[in-house]
């Protein structure tokens, strides 16, 4: 993460350093062609703070930004949810990229502590534990076998998890290999119960809630496409009831889940907001339709968290996030 930082502020930098010298470039042949004089000096300038204002936010945003957190509060009412769940707390998490961590791997265990501060019942993690590969997250077993939920933690996996974006394999095969070693690594390394296309029911006595969960499915032309595995009728089968959908990309609440289904309350990850979010705004919403916190349409809602590790080592005001979303029967 630090060097990949130290190189995207010299290529920024750099770029914004000729913007002023291209300008100053054409003035000056325009002042050679119309007989004025130009000083160079408000040129160079220019440069020298547009450069220096850059290296300043990304360095906030390396150092302190990256690691600021956000624990958001949200009470969800439905009157299908069964009594003897009314006050059940699920603490929804998303992106972890663990190579986030390496150059402070102290951060992720202060993320687990606010986690199991919250008391949860339930742990929703919906997709992105790695950015390439599995090896990412070996040196961390310890500190995510921590996380403490009285009925578990349920995962998904998401684009980067099947590392499409990985260049060390060399067939179709190898990368499949390695999706599903990383598979077994949450399932019999963190003891986390992964659903892949499948559900999970908790139960209370007599009753029970169902997550379902799917493989990363990219619907509609919102973002960037990545990778369509998910198999949301599959994944319903046999359920009824209240139910939860876990799926990491958020386009896939309007693409699938809003037309064809009446699951009540959908979480996703996957924007990180851009990791920058100014004023309430976020270039997310170039791409995306929904690009972090609540939605509802009718009786059906999205919840978008904006993850806790990063793909650009950089936050600037979209914070890591863990959401306390508390169950209550209308």
């Amino acid at each position: 993460m630090t060097k990949l930082m130290i190189l995207a502020s010299l290529v920024l930098g750099l770029v914004l350093a000729v913007i002023p010298h291209v300008l100053w470039v054409i003035t000056w042949i325009c002042s050679k062609c119309f007989h004025f004089s130009v000083s160079y000096a408000p040129f160079g300038i220019s440069a020298l703070v547009l450069v220096v204002l850059l290296w300043l936010i990304l360095a906030y945003g390396f150092f302190i930004g990256r690691f600021r957190l956000d624990v958001n509060h949200i009470e969800y009412a439905n009157k299908d949810i069964p009594q003897s769940f009314d006050g059940y707390k699920i603490v929804h998490i998303s992106d972890l990229h663990l190579s986030t961590f390496d150059d402070r791997p102290s951060e992720l265990q202060k993320f687990v502590d606010s986690i199991n501060a919250q008391n949860p019942d339930l742990i929703c993690f919906t997709g992105d534990l790695v950015t390439i590969g599995v090896s990412e997250a070996e040196p961390y077993t310890s500190i995510l076998r921590g996380l403490r939920a009285t009925d578990g933690v349920v995962s998904v996996l998401g684009n980067h998890d099947f590392l499409i974006y990985a260049r060390n394999f060399n067939s179709v095969t190898e990368r499949e290999n390695a999706v599903i070693q990383l598979a077994e690594y949450e399932k019999n390394e963190l003891n986390w119960n992964l659903l892949r296309n499948e559900n999970y029911v908790v139960r209370r006595g007599d009753d029970k809630i169902t997550i379902v969960g799917v493989d990363n499915q990219c619907s509609s032309n919102q973002g960037f496409r990545t990778i369509s595995r998910g198999d949301l009728p599959r994944a319903m089968q046999g359920t009824d009831g209240f139910r939860i959908l876990l799926t990491h990309d958020p386009s896939h609440w309007r693409g699938e889940v809003l037309p064809k289904t009446d699951i009540p309350l959908t979480l996703s990850g996957h924007t990180h907001a851009a990791q920058i979010k100014l004023f309430g705004k976020t270039p997310a919403s170039l791409s995306f339709i929904e690009t972090d916190g609540l939605y509802t349409e009718g009786d059906q809602s999205l919840y978008i968290n904006v993850g806790l590790g990063c793909t650009l080592p950089v936050r600037i005001g979209a914070n890591a996030e863990i959401t306390v979303v508390t169950l209550h029967q209308k």
